[in-house]
């Protein structure tokens, strides 16, 4: 899974300063009747810039300085001019560009943000308004006296931003939008532990312990004294956000896992899976279906391995097995982290045999920060920034290393890193003469699909070199197919927590404080693990009609830089790009179908 600030999947929204936006509501009024792509994509991203600081403030080369204004009003505001510049798009005369068919995607999230107000729940147990200035500082690189000065903005801004988001949550306590007690518990503990350190201690102080010699010592002591001071009030932020989690909101928490039961649950539900999925044009129930089958073919292929074994036990004595024998698992955080580095490695050095271009932009495997660990999942990639100097991270989980197997470890690297995520992501923030929105753009059935079809291509490659590892790269296929199960279980049926996790326990390797986990994760994020089955099975698809159109001149090279090679899309416009490669290749029309 990629982390970035849509990780909340349409809950933790961008920044505004509403005179800003009216501004660029204004500019793109003059331009009501220019309906050309090109100038829709000028009006997009000064949108963007004037509700996103950090896009704003790339723009003009310095440090963003604020954070959120997650307010209803900017958020309607920002839905309005989305609706206005949705209008113009659909009145472009080719709907069939990669820019045309992203536009749209981002253009109808804004808007559903605003019709479900989807900031009446802004954390998920995995991410949230809590993790955030967390987050930002790791991203900090403070290089003169004016990037000191926009992060002690930006921390003295803390106070006000969990305001705000308090307000939102009120306000669905209000109309009986809440979260439930799992999610919340995660998200509880978290600021818990951000409200009891001292200034120095807080990760948010980090970018200013040690400052760059541009800045003169004097003002060093005076910025670091600053920091200290901004850093006691953040403090005191997230103490008055746990009273209030604990005193007011804990008490409101809903009651049933999923969202089916809540006044227009089934309806956010339907729109959350076609935002997540853009493109598959899947209902739940298709999704739900799909997902039983999926789960009946993986589990054929796990009981292979088992008799390829000869384990003498069942089903659910090897899952025993795997879950408790020593041999399976890291004594230290270090080692793990010396295996996960070792095995990103190996699949560095298969890079060239299946791709033809690869980025610039290098990365590092860390572990998930200690303050988030106990709550978060097991492995993770952070993008990186070619122009700030800043690597991609592989993280992964260091806490609880019995809850961490080594037979899973190749293909979760194999998702976070490389061939998966860095590889993807940092050859779509590399591409040149395209709009910033297509580098930074991520549509969850691509990333997440790729990612997963990542693993597989490692097993193809012989990355997984035993029977345990190979099982355990099913087991984690498996994780993805019983997402689609538990999902659409928890938010379209109804299900309890309970028979969400059943499908895991039953068929997967999965260690429990996993399945634990990633259950809580699709309890607050609706729809999200959907998508990594639904975009790596339309990956395979894709594939597989190039060789048989193809034949012996079919490369896996440059069927894998067709792929990535426009960035993330929606996977009706991946689908279009892939067979208009194919015919190129081929001369064949129309006569290219993919299944």
């Amino acid at each position: 899974m990629r982390m970035n600030l849509r990780s909340l999947g349409a809950v933790l929204l961008l920044s505004v300063a509403s005179p800003a936006l009216a501004h660029a509501q204004s500019e793109m009024a003059d331009e009501t009747n220019a309906s050309t792509i090109e100038q829709i994509v000028i009006d997009y991203e000064a949108l963007i810039r004037s509700i996103d600081p950090g896009e704003a403030a790339r723009a003009q080369d310095r440090a963003p300085d604020r954070w959120a204004d997650v307010s209803p009003e900017r958020i309607e505001q920002t839905a309005e001019a989305a609706r206005a510049l949705l209008a113009r798009l659909q009145q472009v005369e080719d709907q069939s560009t990669p820019e045309w068919k992203i536009l749209s995607h981002l253009l109808e999230s804004h808007i559903a943000e605003a019709e479900f107000d989807t900031a009446r729940m802004p954390f998920n147990g995995d991410w949230g308004f809590q993790a955030e200035p967390l987050y930002a500082a790791r991203q900090v690189r403070i290089q003169n006296e004016d990037d000191a000065e926009a992060w002690l903005s930006r921390l003295n801004a803390i106070p006000r931003y969990f305001n705000d988001h308090k307000a939102n949550m009120r306000r669905g306590i209000e109309t009986g939008w809440t979260s439930h007690k799992d999610p919340l518990a995660t998200t509880t503990a978290q600021i818990s532990e951000q409200a009891n350190v001292t200034p120095e201690e807080s990760g948010l102080y980090s970018p200013l312990k040690t400052l760059p010699d541009t800045i003169s010592p004097e003002a060093q002591a005076m910025i670091q004294a600053s920091g200290r001071r901004a850093v006691a009030k953040a403090i005191e932020a997230y103490a008055e956000a746990l009273y209030f989690m604990e005193g007011t909101y804990a008490p409101a928490a809903r009651e049933d896992a999923g969202i089916a039961n809540l006044e227009g649950g089934k309806d956010y539900y339907a729109a959350a899976i076609a935002n997540h999925t853009a493109g598959a044009g899947y209902s739940p129930e298709e999704i739900h279906e799909l997902g039983e089958r999926e789960v009946a073919r993986i589990r054929g292929e796990m009981e292979t391995i088992i008799e390829e074994l000869g384990y003498p036990g069942s089903f659910e004595d090897f899952q025993n097995f795997l879950r408790t024998d020593a041999q399976f698992y890291a004594e230290t955080p270090e080692d793990l982290l010396e295996k996960a580095s070792r095995l990103s490695k190996r699949l560095d050095a298969i890079l060239p045999a299946y791709f033809g271009k690869l980025p610039r932009l290098t990365y590092g495997v860390i572990p998930v920060p200690a303050e988030i660990a106990p709550g978060y999942t097991t492995g993770r990639y952070s993008s990186g920034d070619l122009e700030k100097g800043i690597e991609g991270n592989y993280l992964v989980n260091t806490y609880a290393l019995d809850q961490r197997p080594l037979y899973e470890l190749p293909a979760l690297s194999a998702h976070e890193a490389v061939p998966g995520h860095h590889l993807q992501i940092s050859l779509a923030q590399e591409l040149e003469d395209v709009p910033r929105f297509r580098q930074q753009y991520y549509a969850t059935a691509f990333g997440e699909g790729w990612g997963l079809y990542a693993e597989k291509l490692a097993g193809e490659a012989g990355i997984y070199e035993t029977p345990y590892e190979r099982f355990g790269a099913l087991s984690m296929e498996m994780w993805r197919a019983c997402r689609l199960v538990a999902d659409t279980g928890l938010h379209w049926y109804g299900w309890s927590r309970e028979e969400a996790e059943e499908c895991f326990t039953k068929n997967s390797a999965l260690a429990p404080l996993n399945i634990q986990t990633e259950v809580t994760r699709y309890i607050g994020w609706p729809g999200q693990a959907t998508a990594y089955k639904i975009g790596e099975l339309k990956i395979l698809e894709l594939r597989a009609a190039a060789k048989k159109a193809l034949g012996a001149d079919f490369d896996i090279r440059d069927f894998h830089d067709v792929v990535l090679g426009a960035g993330a899309l929606p996977l009706d416009a991946l689908e279009a790009r892939v067979v208009a490669w194919i015919e190129s290749e081929t001369g064949a029309g129309s006569a290219i179908e993919v299944e």
